[in-house]
């Protein structure tokens, strides 16, 4: 795990949990170790699946949140940071709180709804970015807030029905809901406001202001004729439960509990999408070292709906246990690309974009299901070292397992001075997870951007 997970922790039941996962093989969430992220909302774009998170500060005090990130994966537990491609910044009007949000695709665009804080008003308000790729960078699409601000305007969920209409919900301590244009930047009609009844989300036993379960972060989306409305429920701390429709704008009957109240956070934020023929359900809780209530952490579960389209009981568990395609080494992958790591971190600059740094000995990047086919040849990284360099080793299947390769990487004049170090490669034939384990002297070793076998 990244430097901000080796503080000093109370958690060290969860660390020897999670490494007891690592020795199986197949450990995967958090699906991001390299920082702290929340609120997921994933989305599939042709072949591939973009979650799109916030991100807690490292030693919050409270939600303390100012840009979005963005990561992707196409086979599920290789996960690849593109970035922070939209911060408060972004809207000149916003002066704080980079809270839950979600992205969409629409007409070859893509529209992030996210909620912050106004500067002139104080309050939430929703505002909207577009970009002409799903990973950035987004713009504000409108130069003020497309739904004015109001108490409570947070968590907005984003869903563009079979007939084209889309529809914007969102709300803390109420749920609203507009019916979006198509140009996804104005909206029809009035904010409308779902009515909290007990029959409609749940009855709430222990807090007499609120009546029902319903508290936050709806995620709103169909599927089989029936319209799923998920959030988090019953006060603080949250659990997640449901509520079905077969109207987009309800009436709607409460259904159940999906995940009980559990993993080291007070809140919890899903999201759910089909890919590949499987379901997965993503949430946040606070499982990585130093991890808690304001410092959160994105995972995912495969799950099966019940036949009648029900929601099973979901636990927080590793993850997911096998990848969906094979990782192909013999095309370039970026070395932000991870299942695992210990140690390492990202960071990113405009000309070489996100590249992984504060490298030091015995840290290692972890990439799970790579099928070498016949045999790899040879190994190539692109890299920079502004001290004395270091060493990748190649890894098969575990730390100590069957070395492959040793890439010796030299001081290349800056930390930003990248160069491409190669190394013959032996023995590396069929399907492994693969470890790049990096070694060397006192301190920073090297930043890495790409790698590629041949």
């Amino acid at each position: 795990m990244s430097r901000i997970n080796k503080m000093i922790s109370p958690f060290i039941l969860i660390l020897l949990f999670m490494v007891a996962f690592l020795k199986n093989g197949w450990a995967q969430n958090p699906i991001v170790q390299t920082c702290y992220t929340t609120d997921p909302a994933p989305m599939v774009y042709k072949d591939t699946v973009f979650v799109y998170t916030g991100h807690d500060e490292n030693s919050a005090k409270y939600f303390e949140m100012k840009d979005w990130k963005v990561f992707s994966s196409t086979d599920m537990v290789n996960w690849t940071n593109r970035g922070t491609p939209l911060s408060v910044s972004t809207f000149s009007w916003a002066k704080e709180n980079a809270w839950a949000g979600q992205c969409i695709e629409r007409n070859g665009k893509f529209y992030w709804y996210v909620p912050v804080t106004g500067k002139v008003t104080g309050n939430f308000a929703i505002g909207v970015a577009v970009s002409d790729y799903a990973s950035g960078p987004f713009k504000d699409a409108l130069g003020k807030p497309l739904v004015a601000p109001g108490f409570g305007y947070i968590d907005p969920t984003v869903f563009i029905d079979n007939d084209g209409q889309a529809y914007l919900y969102w709300g803390n301590p109420g749920l609203w809901y507009v019916k979006l244009n198509k140009d996804m930047l104005s909206y029809s009609g009035d904010v409308q406001t779902v009515p909290l009844t007990t029959e409609a989300f749940g009855k709430r036993y222990n807090d007499p202001k609120r009546a029902t379960q319903y508290e936050e972060g709806p995620w709103f989306y169909h599927r089989n004729n029936l319209y799923y409305m998920l959030y988090a429920a019953g006060g603080v701390p949250e659990h997640i439960a449901y509520s079905t429709s077969n109207n987009p704008v309800g009436p709607w009957t409460y259904r159940d509990t999906i995940m009980t109240i559990q993993g080291k956070s007070f809140t919890n934020h899903c999201g759910v999408i089909d890919f590949k023929g499987s379901s997965y359900f993503f949430y946040h809780n606070g499982a990585l070292p130093g991890g808690g209530g304001f410092a959160r952490s994105v995972c995912v579960e495969p799950f099966t709906y019940n036949s009648d389209g029900s929601f099973p009981r979901i636990n927080m568990t590793a993850g997911v246990k096998s990848a969906v395609i094979n990782l192909n080494p013999y095309q370039r992958t970026e070395a932000e690309t991870i299942a695992w790591e210990e140690g390492v971190e990202t960071a990113e600059d405009k000309q070489t974009g996100v590249y992984v740094t504060e490298i030091n000995n015995k840290d290692y990047i972890k990439l799970r299901d790579i099928d070498f086919g016949k045999g790899a040849k040879s190994f190539e990284a692109r890299i920079a070292s502004g001290g004395n360099g270091g060493k990748i080793e190649l890894h098969l299947d575990s730390l100590n397992g069957k070395l492959v390769g040793i890439c010796n990487v030299q001081n290349t004049g800056g930390w930003l001075n990248w160069t491409t170090a190669k190394c013959k490669v032996r023995d590396a034939k069929g399907k492994h997870d693969l470890y790049l384990v990096f070694s060397g002297g006192e301190g920073e070793l090297f930043n890495f951007d790409w790698w590629r076998f041949h």
